[in-house]
């Protein structure tokens, strides 16, 4: 009889991170780390430019512009447990920044662009457990 381990020890490793988690990985650990929002499709040039910085910054984000309301793609964000969320309008284009929301539901307002990636490059680089963008 040939006997066949569905999972290996890698796969046992990657079983026990997610269980341990939840699926709410650390920052430095999760698939996307962060999701860039536009409120509306005339702020999307914005949420690209956000979204094209954080890329050359080596952070894993995505840019959600798909047509629906600013609270499904919130929601969208969270259920998938992404860390942080940069919701992007007509006021934070003007002061070169992005509102700042946690997975947690935890909204720290508007926080300048460079700032966040400074914060990110830390949190990501020194592999810490919790959120941190945006506290300091």
């Amino acid at each position: 009889m040939v006997h066949r381990a569905i999972f290996g020890s890698f796969e046992r490793f990657i079983g026990i991170l997610i269980e341990h988690y939840a699926g709410a990985f650390p920052t430095w650990l999760a698939p996307v780390q962060a999701r860039v929002l536009p409120i509306s499709q005339k702020h999307e040039e914005y949420a690209r430019l956000v979204w094209e910085r954080l890329r050359a910054a080596r952070v894993r984000a995505e840019l959600d512009d798909r047509n629906e309301k600013l609270g499904y793609r919130i929601r969208d964000a969270q259920v998938r447990k992404v860390p942080y969320m940069f919701v992007v309008g007509e006021r934070e284009r003007q002061a070169s920044a992005v509102s700042v929301r946690h997975r947690t539901e935890e909204d720290l307002g508007a926080v300048p662009l460079d700032t966040v990636l400074a914060d990110l490059a830390r949190e990501i680089g020194t592999r810490a457990a919790v959120l941190t963008v945006g506290r300091s």
